[in-house]
């Protein structure tokens, strides 16, 4: 027991010297877990009936909605509120607990009047997957089951507060599904309508990537960056993908200045520094370590 108490003395003095604690008695941070009961709590707002144990029907939906919303809000504002704290402190304002009491409390009202609008891109994410993947045989499997879209779905809620500014509680949002799904999309990528990514695993969506309109991933993607240069932070560093693109399983498409064309398809493995015009097919011939592209000049909504 002696050299416990000593090993808490020396844990207690690296407290004091190195930092990186969250103090409970003075200003602290948002909470991992109850945010993370609070995004549960949203999910199933957007999916009533697909995470309680206990089914719903028209006589109690109401209730439990209304339950689920004033339970999720308690916590979000708290978290928010603590959040706002951190942002203040960061950038030298004095901002106060009663000031950002009220600007969380706004912010969460106002992400609430906007979850409906969420809820419906959602379904058409849902509508996506299932058009885009033969081995879907109903809406409420792709619903159950698939975690390219509990992946979307995060993401769409994460990207409502990275937009309104809201700091730490995105993050949080986006590395919880990230450590369930293995899809690691940051909460700041713009992501448009009918976005759907097949098997997912290995996925990476960098933070200033943009994605057009029924946009098809597979698993192992990369839209990275070409430069992880501390400097570079505020700079547009990863590729913009336009409408109706499909790319296959392992391709890493990179820059901020690499536009990959409407239309096209990139095959698997490609690895792509620099764009490609509308209607382009990329792949690797066998046996060959360069991508070869293809114009196709399909007309729009042509498959390939």
């Amino acid at each position: 027991m002696d050299t416990i108490e000593r090993s808490i003395e020396r844990l207690l003095e690296s407290y004091e010297r190195e930092g990186g604690v969250n103090h409970a008695s003075g200003p602290n941070l948002p909470s991992r877990e109850a945010v993370v009961r609070a995004l549960a709590d949203v999910q199933t707002l957007v999916f009533p009936g697909f995470r309680e144990d206990e089914g719903i029907d028209d006589t109690n939906i109401g209730y439990v909605a209304g339950e689920l919303a004033h339970r999720a809000a308690k916590v979000l504002v708290r978290e928010a509120t603590r959040s706002l704290e951190y942002k203040y402190r960061v950038n030298g304002a004095n901002g106060c607990p009663a000031a950002c009491h009220i600007e969380a409390r706004d912010l969460i009202s106002d992400f609430f009047e906007a979850l409906p609008a969420i809820r419906a891109a959602v379904m058409e994410d849902v509508d996506a997957a299932f058009r885009g993947d033969p081995a879907a045989k109903t809406v409420e499997e792709v619903i159950l089951a698939y975690p390219g879209l509990e992946a979307v779905v995060v993401h769409r809620i994460a990207y409502f507060f990275w937009e309104a500014g809201l700091p730490l509680i995105p993050r949080m949002m986006s590395e919880q599904v990230h450590s369930k799904t293995g899809i690691d999309i940051h909460p700041a990528a713009a992501i448009g309508k009918r976005f759907f990514i097949d098997h997912g695993t290995g996925v990476v969506i960098g933070e200033t990537a943009i994605i057009g309109d029924d946009v098809k991933l597979y698993q192992g993607v990369t839209l990275g960056a070409l430069s992880v240069r501390k400097g570079e932070s505020e700079k547009k560093r990863h590729p913009t993908i336009e409408d109706g693109v499909t790319i296959y399983s392992g391709a890493t498409i990179l820059g901020g200045k690499t536009v990959v064309g409407t239309g096209s398809v990139i095959g698997g493995n490609v690895w792509l520094t620099s764009s490609v015009p509308a209607y382009s097919r990329v792949y690797l011939p066998e046996g060959d370590h360069f991508a070869r592209v293809e114009l196709q000049f399909l007309d729009k909504g042509a498959c390939i």
